[in-house]
């Protein structure tokens, strides 16, 4: 079953993003807070979302997404941030469950993109997004700005009260 998350998954979902950034191999990247999540996903302008895969009523997996935009097609679209599902309940469907619910959402709403990255070692991810037909973006490269470079570009700025 995929159903929304609530107030009362926050716990749940922190532990998975957790989970998730053992899985990748950065344990120590992980710094959000339940308050944090709480507001980002319930607060009064939510800034992401989640779905929670259940499996005998108890959370094995999360998608936690939010809305992008595309310049060239004028719509917005989905931005996967987190696909995770538990180690003992990979291989029952609950990871594609999750795609096609976030699919689902696409069309419902007229949108025209579902985007997400992954890293290229994890070869069981790329797999089924593959089966699903997804595509990579081969040319593309993804950029991050952090830390002390974050905060001396930010210094370099003209704008007033950005």
């Amino acid at each position: 079953m995929i159903r929304r998350a609530t107030p009362d998954d926050v716990p749940v979902i922190l532990a998975m993003i957790g989970e998730l950034a053992a899985y990748e191999r950065e344990p120590q990247a992980a710094r959000a807070t339940g308050p944090q999540l709480e507001e980002a996903l319930f607060g009064p302008q939510p800034a992401a979302f989640a779905l929670i895969a259940e499996a005998g009523g108890a959370p094995v997996g999360f998608a936690l997404w939010f809305r992008n935009f595309s310049t060239w097609t004028g719509t917005h679209g989905v931005y996967l941030e987190d696909l995770y599902v538990r180690p003992e309940a990979r291989g029952d469907g609950h990871g594609k469950a999750l795609l096609a619910a976030l699919a689902e959402i696409c069309v419902a709403r007229g949108y025209e993109r579902f985007e997400w990255s992954v890293l290229d070692w994890n070869e069981p991810s790329i797999g089924l997004y593959r089966s699903i037909g997804a595509r990579p973006m081969d040319e593309w490269t993804v950029f991050r700005l952090t830390g002390e470079a974050l905060h001396d570009l930010a210094a370099t700025s003209r704008v007033n009260g950005a």
